[in-house]
């Protein structure tokens, strides 16, 4: 099973430079909103996880850049959950234009279990593997 999931956002006058297209930083925040709107969608939202006394920052993000965003675009991040055997997390991500679907920018991140005093869990936490045997991902 392919879990993914779209999250529509329209490109604010703030986010783009003096050149008038999307300041490139702001790709990595629309992954981070395909991520939470991932994650209420399938249970597993930082607030879910931080429940369970774990931690999942991002340890690796890749960003592939093909065409410029501009103010007031629409555009659709789509979210996918690439399944892994290993004790993380990896999503990979589509930004297209909403208007004609043109592939904006692609990418991925990865994110690892840590206890709250920073330690990294190197099997996956007992929350987690019950997650993926929900969504049939084992």
């Amino acid at each position: 099973m392919t879990l993914t999931d779209n999250k529509e956002i329209t490109v604010r006058f703030s986010e783009v430079d003096s050149l008038r297209i999307v300041w490139h930083g702001h790709y990595l925040k629309y992954f981070e909103d395909g991520r939470e709107s991932f994650g209420l969608k399938y249970d597993l939202g930082y607030l879910d996880v931080y429940r369970h006394n774990v931690m999942i920052p991002i340890v690796k993000v890749n960003c592939d850049y093909k065409k410029p965003l501009v103010y007031g675009d629409v555009l659709i991040v789509e979210t996918k959950y690439i399944p892994t055997d290993a004790a993380k997390i990896v999503f990979s991500y589509t930004i297209t234009r909403k208007k004609d679907d043109e592939v904006m920018a692609s990418g991925s991140s990865t994110q690892v279990f840590l206890t709250p005093d920073g330690e990294l869990l190197l099997n996956s936490p007992e929350f987690y593997t019950g997650w993926k045997r929900k969504w049939g991902i084992e």
